[in-house]
């Protein structure tokens, strides 16, 4: 979907109403959602730190090592929200995040939200700053999906 037009409507008395209503609504709405994927990808690659960190199997191992291998994240457009999460049911997804009989809690997805909290308000507050310049706002709009691990 392209940014919607401006809806110019003249009066008998020959005023001019622009109605922006939709086109500023558009932009709010794809601000958030970039602003929710550059949050998905720092979050995922903090939790991957953690993890191979915390985690004695995922040092070595070479499916964890990059960016994005442990921990995926989704931006979903419909519901305009950020799911970030395990790729599958690995054995160490929710068994390491809430703890077992015989597994200690290791809570590395809410431990690394907490823990950043700072620099999620710092980006998000960028793309959202970008409301005051429509040029600047239409440059970081990008209209896909996205989910972790296809970059």
């Amino acid at each position: 979907m392209s940014v919607p037009k401006s809806v110019i409507r003249t009066t008998k008395d020959g005023f001019t109403i622009v109605d922006n209503c939709d086109k500023v609504n558009y932009t709010v709405t794809e601000l958030t959602r970039a602003a929710l994927r550059d949050v998905g990808k720092f979050l995922t690659r903090q939790m991957n730190q953690k993890a191979q960190a915390e985690l004695k199997g995922m040092k070595n191992n070479p499916r964890v090592r990059g960016k994005n291998s442990a921990f995926q994240y989704w931006n979903r457009k419909n519901e305009t929200d950020l799911q970030v999460g395990v790729k599958g049911a690995q054995w160490y997804s929710y068994k390491q995040e809430l703890g077992q009989d015989k597994m200690p809690k290791k809570s590395i997805i809410q431990g690394t939200v907490e823990a950043h909290i700072a620099d999620i308000v710092t980006i998000e507050s960028q793309y959202l700053s970008a409301l005051e310049d429509e040029a600047v706002a239409l440059s970081k709009i990008d209209e896909e999906e996205h989910m972790g691990s296809e970059e």
